[in-house]
């Protein structure tokens, strides 16, 4: 069965679940890639000059476009424990500015001058992690309540401390803590958040859902064709969400997500849903093909084309997970990496801190095992144990939610 309630009123729905677990894993697999040598190029990122994308390139629209498949749901739920609009507002923007907050941490991390602040990039990442973990974990009922706003003030106190401690770029011309970019995450907490906000004031309309992705869309090509005004209060305004790129993913997946609720509801059985999100694929790809020469593919650049694309692989991606979940009940398929769908955040967590404990030992592979495909093999392995660690975590009472 897709569709799971319990005592609470929340419905959560298993293909969602499996394609978010799918596309952790794939994401937790490509960012390990920089381990590895000889591997096949499609496997990578496209250079930003290059027509054309590798599978590292299909993996954060795809987790973009089910942050927006999720918000109907996350939505239903909270309406149905009593939220008001206003609640639900408070909650959403609440959820992108710490997606926000924990991208600029991280950024930062990357470009962090570890001589002058004194810390090295895995300890900035840790010490970022730990105080993430402690602001926003789901604290066990029995835990005192004065013991847990203790531990997050801590948090805060640590974060404001790495803040004030940084030092990056050269050393010549160091830079203190600012928005170098706004990291994956970031992009993920304005692209959510965008999407959030117009779902709710538009009550979840398919329609104005359609509405909202194409016009995202259309910013989006405007944008590489060069026909939107010099405006610097613009640039501002649309440079987060990549010229409309993200909320396209996220305004689409939450279109998509509505259309196969509709259709579930009606009839669990209906041909119409592989129908229309087949068709809705096709017309994707082929928009995505055919407007090629005129602006290429590209994740870097955040194309057109590659947006249309990707979002075609996902709803191609979505029905056959349905297909095998709720047509075939083979969700035990998918028990080895069932974590990533529910403890998702966690397990994006969890690399940084795997990276930073290796890299002091000096410790390394020997080339065999990270060359070619058994060093593909390795990766597979290392984002599988992740989603194991990540999964014994939660069980044991850390778990992300936001």
């Amino acid at each position: 069965m897709s569709l799971t309630t319990s005592a609470r009123p929340v419905i959560r729905i298993a293909s969602i679940d499996v394609l978010r677990a799918l596309t952790m894993f794939g994401m937790i697999f490509v960012n390990d890639l920089w381990s590895l040598k000889d591997i096949p190029t499609w496997l990578e990122h496209v250079a930003a000059q290059e027509d054309g994308m590798g599978l590292a390139d299909i993996v954060f629209p795809g987790f973009l476009f089910i942050v927006g498949m999720s918000i109907p749901f996350a939505v239903r739920n909270r309406r149905a424990k009593g939220d008001s609009t206003a609640q639900l507002v408070f909650h959403i923007i609440q959820r992108g500015l710490a997606l926000l907050l924990m991208g600029i941490f991280l950024v930062n991390g990357e470009y962090i001058n570890e001589s002058a602040t004194g810390i090295s990039r895995g300890g900035w990442n840790v010490i970022s992690w730990i105080a993430f973990m402690l602001l926003w974990n789901q604290y066990p009922k029995n835990w005192p309540k004065p013991l847990i706003r203790a531990l997050q003030v801590l948090a805060l106190l640590a974060l404001c401390w790495l803040a004030f401690v940084y030092q990056g770029g050269a050393a010549e011309n160091p830079k203190g803590f600012s928005t170098w970019w706004w990291g994956i995450l970031g992009l993920i907490g304005w692209a959510y958040l965008v999407a959030g906000l117009y779902f709710t004031f538009t009550a979840g309309k398919i329609r104005l859902l359609a509405v909202g992705a194409l016009v995202s869309l259309l910013l989006c090509a405007l944008h590489h064709l060069k026909l939107l005004p010099s405006n610097p209060f613009l640039n501002t305004l649309l440079s987060p969400i990549a010229f409309g790129a993200m909320t396209a993913f996220t305004i689409g997946g939450a279109w998509a997500s509505q259309v196969f609720w509709e259709l579930h509801e009606k009839n669990k059985s209906s041909p119409r849903l592989p129908l229309q999100f087949a068709l809705a694929a096709f017309v994707l790809l082929l928009a995505g093909f055919l407007s090629r020469p005129t602006w290429g593919i590209s994740k870097i650049q955040a194309s057109p084309s590659w947006v249309m694309i990707c979002s075609a692989i996902m709803l191609l991606l979505f029905l056959l997970i349905y297909w095998l979940v709720d047509q075939k009940n083979k969700l035990s398929w998918f028990a080895a990496i069932r974590a990533a769908g529910t403890e998702t955040l966690l397990c994006y967590a969890l690399p940084y801190f795997a990276y930073a404990l290796i890299r002091p030992t000096g410790f390394y592979l020997p080339d065999w095992a990270i060359t070619g495909t058994v060093g593909l093999f390795k990766s597979m392995l290392f984002a599988l144990l992740i989603i194991q660690v990540a999964g014994w975590l939660s069980r044991r009472g850390l778990r992300l939610k936001l």
